[in-house]
């Protein structure tokens, strides 16, 4: 890693954790620090479950458990197991705690105008434009890449997902009966793998690989959720299959796609595949690929 890239980040995280008040241990003139605060915010107005924020934050279970605790004493919130399920915590705002969460909302709107305000019109929208860069950019940093159980829950929401969205858009629509049948077992090692894509833990996309011994390897069941595009988790999900693909010796990778799926034909070739001859006898295929993998 550029050792000056390093550097230029840690300027940018000091100087945000100073101009939006994260060093004051009253956030934004309240009392309590912006953990608190924060966590008060993200339990909203209907409460929620205490598994559910954890992971919405992507804190230690430990440290939630003792700003929680902090906001009980305060007497802004209630913790209590979950009436549908005991072994579930909910929390919720009491009418204190609802008061406060509304205030906090009226200064962190003067807060944001704050940082506006002092610029002139041209700065504004170049500010507004660099934190959507920003953001997006952040939250691809989140995404994180396993192999997967094919028969678990996430992996066939995964899979399910990528059903309905073809049958949605190829111009027929798509029926996985007569598609080339992909079963679990051919998904699990040794004869296969399967991807899924994890954004604070929900699962945002997944591909697999099929293996053929010394014959080319296949690339199946890419797919990324709509409200993760953008991010980069087409790219680096392909990378990952063909670096597993080449830690067990493959040489040869190949896939076939639809042409209403224009994106994917774009990922595909920007990443150094070829268009060759129909190798199988999909019928939804209109464009066939492969690719040698370097060692």
């Amino acid at each position: 890693m550029d050792p000056r890239a390093v550097d230029r980040v840690r300027r940018f995280n000091r100087t945000v954790s100073q101009r939006i008040g994260a060093l004051n241990d009253r956030f934004l003139a309240r009392k309590r620090p912006l953990g608190e605060a924060r966590v008060l915010w993200e339990i909203g107005a209907e409460g929620t479950d205490v598994r559910a924020l954890r992971t919405r934050l992507d804190l230690d279970a430990g440290y939630l458990s003792r700003l929680l605790r902090s906001l009980e004493r305060a007497g802004m919130a209630v913790v209590e197991p979950d009436s549908m399920d005991r072994r579930v915590r909910s929390v919720r705002l009491t009418a204190a705690g609802l008061e406060e969460r509304a205030i906090l909302n009226q200064l962190s709107d003067q807060l944001a105008a704050s940082l506006l305000e002092p610029l002139n019109e041209s700065q504004r929208s170049r500010l507004i434009e660099a934190l959507g860069v920003v953001e997006r950019l952040l939250t691809a940093g989140l995404v994180k890449i396993a192999v997967a159980d094919p028969t678990s829950a996430s992996a066939q929401y995964c899979i399910n997902a990528y059903f309905s969205e073809l049958d949605a858009r190829f111009d027929d629509g798509f029926d996985p009966v007569r598609s080339t049948p992909v079963d679990s077992a051919e998904l699990t090692e040794p004869a296969g793998l399967l991807l899924l894509a994890w954004l604070r833990e929900a699962p945002i996309g997944c591909g697999a690989l099929k293996f053929h011994g010394q014959e080319p390897a296949e690339i199946k069941r890419m797919w990324v959720a709509s409200s993760a595009r953008g991010l980069g988790v087409g790219r680096r999900m392909l990378a990952e299959l063909e670096q597993r693909a080449r830690i067990r010796g493959v040489t040869t990778v190949r896939l076939e796609t639809n042409r209403t799926l224009q994106e994917a034909i774009s990922l595909y070739r920007k990443a150094g595949y070829i268009e060759v001859d129909p190798f199988n006898d999909e019928p939804y295929a209109h464009h066939w690929f492969e690719k040698r993998l370097d060692a």
